[in-house]
């Protein structure tokens, strides 16, 4: 549940996953008109949270005043911002089965998102910029299936990071994320960049614009409800220790101005945001 004063603002962009039993479409263009009353009324507004619980438990709520387009891909779904090139959100449902497969990732994968008219991202953005392409939704969350990792390639799902942080705490909490799916049988993940207020540095001829932090929220339904966030600067000095960068999500909520989880019931929602989880 979103609360709060948005500090910070977000960037990301894309499309994603349907969920089970929801006809797929690689670039379905959703709106935020039907979502929110322009009016207030509260009959538009009843109607905004019954389509809301209809999206997949993973998809945030569409943004407000944010260029965003919807990706739904086979395993995430992304909200690409064609302001910033880069992903507001990066959205999935991680299940202990996803975390298992013999599928082995290239560095020559990564390719441009065809389903992007304008703002597209290229290899050539990232050529020499002292940046890695560092994935939201990662590669190794998709050895299962050839289609699902070869999307997570896609630079809609990318953006630019040190290369101290994504290989080192930003990876180890992916390798956690993937020991919790296995241990709850499924978890719900969010991932995408926190960017300060103000001039951001950019990257290529398309100005792909570098994130300064980087945040994650998880949710686990199993057993008994619970959430947790995260927060890395993109730079060289994260700490190893996890849980130093830990916090509840109505906090990242507050940073990014993102609500995360409204097809969750309110119940749940409420209490498990509002703590830092025991995982």
């Amino acid at each position: 549940m979103l609360a709060g004063v948005v500090s910070l603002c977000v960037a990301c962009g894309g499309k994603t996953a349907p969920a089970e039993g929801m006809p797929q479409d690689s670039a379905d263009q959703e709106s935020v008109e039907g979502f929110y009353s322009s009016t207030g009324s509260q009959e538009a507004d009843a109607a905004g949270k019954q389509r809301m619980a209809k999206m997949p438990i993973e998809q945030p709520a569409p943004m407000k005043g944010v260029s965003e387009q919807i990706l739904r891909r086979k395993a995430y779904i992304t909200s690409y911002n064609k302001d910033t090139k880069i992903p507001n959100w990066v959205a999935w449902h991680l299940t202990s089965g996803h975390t298992r497969g013999n599928l082995q990732r290239h560095e020559n994968m990564f390719h441009e998102d065809m389903d992007v008219k304008t703002g597209r991202v290229t290899d050539a953005d990232y050529y020499n910029s002292g940046y890695d392409r560092g994935h939201m939704c990662p590669a190794g969350d998709n050895k299962w299936d050839r289609q699902a990792m070869n999307e997570t390639f896609l630079f809609t799902n990318i953006c630019p990071q040190i290369h101290a942080m994504n290989e080192g705490p930003w990876n180890d909490l992916e390798l956690v994320c993937r020991r919790w799916a296995q241990k709850y049988g499924d978890i719900y993940i969010v991932c995408g960049p926190l960017l300060s207020d103000g001039n951001h540095r950019t990257i290529g001829k398309n100005r792909v614009v570098v994130p300064e932090r980087f945040f994650k929220v998880i949710l686990c339904l199993q057993d008994k409800p619970k959430a947790i966030g995260f927060i890395y600067d993109n730079n060289s000095h994260n700490s190893h220790k996890m849980f130093s960068h830990a916090t509840n999500v109505d906090e990242i909520e507050r940073l990014t101005g993102i609500d995360f989880f409204p097809a969750v019931d309110d119940k749940i929602e409420n209490v498990v945001e509002a703590e830092r989880g025991y995982f």
